[in-house]
């Protein structure tokens, strides 16, 4: 489908379609979507095999937070059928197999280059194509690139002072080593306590002779009531899969979720105390939404976390250490909730402290531990847990360069300007997947990638069909898209809290909510008005 004339100025590298960088679940799948749509296509991939975040996160305790039946690819009746999910909630070991199970089965590895990176990329007006180098020296062209980089792929590693003049072992939760890590009898110090440092703790406490958790923010943190599915659960879905999965893709989050029956206000006490109860007793992230305006009515958010609050207090013996696991500054589910398997259980055990470091902060590292500013602290392993360059990070560490001089650094130096959260204005024929502006981290990952690869590739074959060779978003709709997603977020409770969503825990970086709230379902239903306007929004040229 290549233009010959187009390539009148390309006198050396491989020239595609689409180029696709990231082979996480959202890459995979645009590589699927452009073989069936006869597309030549490239995806070029860091990592030495597809699964994205879940190929780097292989911390003991890994698991995801949407239940497999969800986050799982839906494009493929037989692939549902076939892959076997053993648990409610599926660890690292299994969603990466299930990765590599998808490669294989629809033969994508040959269209992936492994170990291998995106070092930068400019657009041409001449060639209306990507001139792409990775860090193999490698110069690659592409009518079309897709950004499927992941939200939570960009580590952040805090400069503490003196960490390499620490003679024991580092670790960081992000990039695990593939070697097993033995802390069996060891003095262990985990750093963070949010996501990743909430799952890696409990079986980091039952192995190490001593484990101190270094605790900046306190995150609410809900148990995961992780189940085996049962021959007789796993044929339910079967049956139910078409039903299941109509039901996600107009959800909020992208899975089959209600709220409470009643709403919060015009219910009793009683009734409201036992929805906690089911929330919390059914488990995972969906407590935040027990009752439908739980993130719109501060009462409402307060009632729910006083009840988290209340289940922390009967789960933790010690008062203090309690006090110091309970958040105060910020509401109940604009940090993402964290799922935990024993998490607050285990500080009641012997061999496992907690250090607040809002009120004894580290210091430095020195020979043999972390010195705070209370106390030297001797370990034998330091493992890092303190999150990611959320959203934008992983975009932003690249060069890209439009075609009349912009760079993604400048244009988004106040904070991401997108269309639906796909387009970009100055970059033609760019499209970037479950970033910022669209649900992204707020929803089932795998149903809002295909949701989005299959509209970008419905755009490239308009494209196609009406013979133009770039498309771009135009400015002015890129602003009021993005103006219309921060105006719904700050209806909500979302932006009350100091968050990775605002880009609150990387120095120096813009202070913006950056994902949009109004849910996948309602979002879906914007970019196929869009669709049908004839992409309305976006600029075509020849």
């Amino acid at each position: 489908m290549s233009n010959d004339a187009s390539l009148k100025n390309i006198s050396n590298g491989e020239d595609y379609d689409v180029v696709v960088a990231g082979a996480g679940f959202a890459g995979m799948y645009a590589v699927y979507v452009a073989l069936q749509r006869g597309l030549s296509v490239l995806c070029i991939e860091k990592a030495s095999d597809v699964g994205g975040t879940w190929y780097w996160n292989r911390y003991p305790g890994a698991r995801c937070d949407v239940e497999s039946i969800y986050y799982s690819y839906s494009f493929d009746e037989d692939l549902q059928r076939e892959w076997r999910w053993s648990e409610r909630y599926a660890t690292q070991p299994e969603i990466l197999a299930y990765a590599q199970h998808v490669a294989d089965r629809f033969d994508l590895r040959r269209h992936i280059r492994f170990e291998e990176n995106v070092v930068n990329a400019s657009f041409s007006d001449d060639t209306a194509r990507w001139r792409i180098e990775t860090d193999r020296a490698r110069e690659i062209y592409a009518r079309f690139m897709i950004l499927t980089l992941g939200n939570l792929s960009t580590p952040l590693k805090p400069g503490f002072k003196d960490l390499d003049q620490f003679k024991g072992e580092v670790y960081y939760t992000a990039e695990w080593p593939k070697s097993d890590v033995d802390v069996s009898g060891k003095r262990v110090a985990l750093i963070g306590g949010g996501s990743s440092g909430n799952k890696a703790a409990p079986h980091l406490a039952e192995k190490a002779s001593q484990l101190t958790v270094f605790q900046r923010t306190p995150n609410f943190s809900v148990p995961i009531k992780n189940m085996d599915l049962s021959d007789s659960d796993w044929a339910d879905v079967q049956a139910k899969y078409s039903e299941i999965r109509n039901a996600a893709r107009t959800s909020f989050g992208g899975t089959r979720h209600e709220p409470h029956s009643t709403p919060y206000h015009e219910a009793t006490e009683k009734d409201r105390q036992a929805a906690f109860e089911r929330g919390w007793t059914n488990g995972g992230v969906l407590y935040a939404t027990v009752f439908e305006d739980q993130l719109l009515d501060q009462d409402v958010n307060d009632a729910a976390a006083a009840f988290a609050a209340k289940k922390v207090r009967e789960i933790v013996k010690d008062p203090r250490t309690a006090d110091d696991l309970i958040p105060t500054d910020h509401p109940i589910g604009a940090k993402r909730i964290c799922t935990d398997n024993g998490y607050f259980s285990m500080f009641n055990r012997e061999n496992v402290d907690l250090v607040n470091l809002r009120k004894d902060p580290i210091v430095g590292f020195f020979e043999s531990g972390v010195e705070t500013k209370s106390t030297r602290h001797e370990f034998d392993v330091v493992v890092i847990a303190t999150g990611f360059d959320a959203m934008t990070g992983s975009v932003l560490r690249l060069d890209l360069n439009g075609p009349r001089g912009e760079r993604m650094q400048d244009t988004w130096s106040d904070g991401p300007v997108t269309l639906l959260g796909v387009g970009v204005p100055g970059f033609p024929n760019l499209f970037n997947i479950m970033g910022p502006g669209s649900p992204s981290v707020l929803a089932n990952g795998i149903m809002g990638a295909e949701q989005q690869v299959d509209w970008v590739y419905d755009l490239i074959q308009y494209t196609d069909d009406k013979s133009y060779t770039m498309v771009e978003a135009r400015k002015d709709a890129a602003a009021a898209w993005t103006g219309f997603v921060t105006a719904i977020a700050n209806h909500t409770l979302f932006v009350k809290g100091k968050t990775w969503y605002t880009g609150a825990n990387v120095e120096g970086k813009p202070r913006v909510f950056m994902a949009y709230v109004g849910g996948l379902g309602p979002y879906a239903q914007y970019c196929s008005d869009i669709r049908d306007a004839d992409y309305k929004g976006f600029i075509f040229s020849a």
